[in-house]
């Protein structure tokens, strides 16, 4: 298949139906000449990854759950094996419990802050590290994650997973740093509000899709088709020369003051 990404194999995490914005990306990136392995994290989860993997040529899934270490080694282990290479791997899962992402930012537990830190953060750190000689065998890559501007901005409801996506910027700061002299950029897409199955535990998440609609520059929603693209140009040599980037794509709502 041609395309920009034509050779590139690309594994992504953090697909969990054909509305998730990593769906957005896998298409994006196969449409572009890509072969993609999906992962989903559990067996509830497995029928509708592998349903979206069925509509790419040639993409087949994996098991991963962000906090076991054991399934990170596996599934790196089981990339290598088939391929030898990895050129773009994108860690898309966040997470908190539901009861925290409602009222006040205090209510949030020790339990729940550390959860959120795990899956939302550690969870690309770890996976980046798994993936590193597949990526430095291919000569360099592209790593990916999604972040959300409530990480530095205030945003009602978004509470402990706003200071776990200000955590996981920064993160991509100090990996890109880290990997740059191995040819291996890291980056972030700040996406808009979309209506995914994630965005639903965060409460109003529909008045804030209507905002951005309504006060972005472009006027108009964000959609996961315009999420993908971005991730495919950053994932390709096109954007060489960019690394340590959080790439807002929200038709231009966070330049807007009021």
């Amino acid at each position: 298949m041609s395309g920009f990404l034509a050779g590139k194999r690309a594994l992504i995490q953090g697909v969990l139906n054909h509305h998730s914005l990593c769906w957005g990306i896998a298409e994006a990136m196969a449409h572009q000449g890509a072969e993609v392995c999906l992962t989903y994290q559990n067996e509830r989860l497995r029928e509708g990854v592998q349903e979206c993997a069925a509509t790419l040529p040639g993409a087949w899934t994996l098991p991963l759950d962000l906090q076991q270490d054991d399934q990170i080694a596996q599934v790196a282990a089981e990339v290598g094996r088939r391929w030898g290479t990895l050129d773009v791997l994108v860690v898309g899962a966040a997470f908190a419990k539901k009861e925290e992402l409602d009222g006040e930012f205090l209510k949030v537990t020790r339990e729940g802050f550390h959860l959120a830190m795990d899956v939302s953060v550690f969870g690309l750190i770890a996976m980046t590290a798994a993936c590193r000689p597949l990526l430095q065998a291919a000569g360099g890559g592209s790593v990916l994650t999604m972040t959300y501007i409530g990480s530095e901005r205030v945003v009602p409801n978004y509470n402990v997973m706003g200071v776990a996506k200000a955590a996981l910027e920064a993160s991509v700061r100090y990996l890109a740093n880290d990997l740059g002299p191995e040819n291996i950029r890291v980056n972030a897409v700040s996406a808009g509000p979309v209506r995914t199955v994630a965005a639903s535990g965060v409460k109003g998440v529909g008045g804030m899709i209507g905002d951005v609609a309504d006060r972005s520059p472009l006027r108009r929603k964000t959609d996961r088709t315009q999420i993908g693209d971005t991730a495919a140009f950053l994932a390709s040599d096109l954007a060489r020369g960019i690394t340590g980037e959080i790439v807002f794509v929200d038709n231009g709502f966070h330049i807007v003051g009021m």
